[in-house]
């Protein structure tokens, strides 16, 4: 009986340290202002292209949705905002299995789904430094 136990915590070290990997960094992003120049290095890609990366934004967005302030979370990078409530669910069907000791099969797990997420990733990032597109910018 302890071996299943202890066999059944480990199986789930792997979701546990990625849990704790995330809230580490949030603590940081939250206590070292993003939106304060010069506490973060500039993106590669920004400083590469002079375009916003999918990603631009993220540290903001990180920092104002650890201060409760969703509004400036979706206004600082849009489709991460929307994207959390996935990556949330997938950690959370990680765990299940992975405390179960079976495989994690999920739909969202597809090739055809991580494709579509490949293609809205570019289109976003083409779309958010385009005139138009302003608003999804950081």
């Amino acid at each position: 009986m302890d071996g299943v136990v202890r066999g059944s915590r480990w199986r789930v070290a792997g979701p546990v340290s990625v849990a704790a990997g995330v809230v580490a960094g949030v603590i940081l992003v939250a206590s070292v202002d993003p939106h304060e120049p010069g506490h973060y290095p500039t993106c590669p890609a920004l400083a590469l292209t002079g375009w916003y990366c999918p990603g631009c934004g993220g540290l903001r967005m990180t920092n104002s949705l650890a201060h409760g302030d969703l509004g400036a979370a979706f206004g600082s990078n849009p489709l991460l905002v929307l994207l959390l409530p996935l990556a949330v669910y997938l950690w959370g069907r990680w765990t299940w299995a992975s405390a179960r000791g079976e495989r994690l099969r999920d739909p969202l797990l597809r090739p055809v789904v991580g494709g579509v997420l490949a293609v809205v990733f570019v289109v976003y990032w083409i779309v958010r430094n385009l005139p138009f597109g302003h608003a999804l910018a950081p």
